[in-house]
């Protein structure tokens, strides 16, 4: 049985104000207002069916995946499974994910390693995670925060990208890994996986990627100060 550790060692983050800070918790509270119930909208039942369906997720929709994976986990529910499949019916079950060898080569390969290393348990730490065939940091920080209840960072999508910058919680346009650390130095470490399906949730009801008219959204009109929204209204 993999052991599971709370916490691995975090990144340095940057330093923030207090005033900062305090304005994030304040666009955390009204997130939670707006979206009580945030969760990850990926269907799982354990550990391993949430780090196939995140491994399948990469450069294709929540509900696409959501419709391969019931089939996938019928005929491959356990990594011991997954691990002696053929890489062909993998890559069939998983086609219209997109990317299909890729994401085949790493669930067989991710299965692989796991069986051998960990006994058959989806490691529960960052580094351990980041071994797998395909992991990068956001699917290890969805697996561990979304299975195991760890927060050891912020999944950063293009949702949470997005946001970041509109609502001016970073100044980096693109590196992920940096604008994680914004986040992570902003809130609560407690709130870190629900902030991330938090404004995912918003992302997809008001703050899109393409606007046409500013948002009628109390959340943007307070707090959007750095969105092409706010020079919309004051037109």
């Amino acid at each position: 049985m993999a052991k599971v550790k709370l916490y691995d060692d975090l990144p340095k983050l940057p330093e923030k104000t207090e005033e900062e800070k305090a304005q994030a918790r304040q666009i955390l509270d009204e997130l939670y207002q707006h979206y009580p119930n945030p969760h990850c909208e990926l269907t799982h039942r354990n550990a391993f069916e949430l780090l196939c369906a995140t491994i399948l997720s990469a450069q294709c929709t929540d509900v696409r995946v959501n419709k391969v994976t019931p089939d996938l986990f019928e005929a491959y529910p356990t990594p011991e499974l997954m691990a002696e499949a053929p890489i062909e019916e993998l890559e069939e079950l998983v086609r219209s994910t997109g990317f299909y060898r890729n994401k085949a080569k790493a669930l067989k390969t991710s299965s692989t390693i796991i069986v051998e290393n960990y006994d058959g348990d989806v490691p529960s730490t960052m580094d351990q995670l980041l071994e797998l065939y395909g992991v990068a940091r956001k699917t290890a920080n969805v697996v561990l925060g979304n299975a195991f209840n760890i927060n050891v960072g912020v999944v950063v999508d293009t949702h949470v990208r997005r946001f970041a910058n509109r609502y001016g919680l970073t100044e980096e346009e693109k590196n992920t890994n940096k604008i994680e650390r914004d986040l992570m130095a902003l809130f609560p470490r407690e709130s870190w996986t629900d902030l991330s399906h938090l404004i995912i949730h918003h992302g997809r009801n008001a703050c899109k990627a393409r606007i046409s008219e500013p948002p009628d959204h109390p959340l943007c009109k307070k707090y959007g100060t750095h969105c092409e929204c706010q020079e919309m209204r004051e037109k």
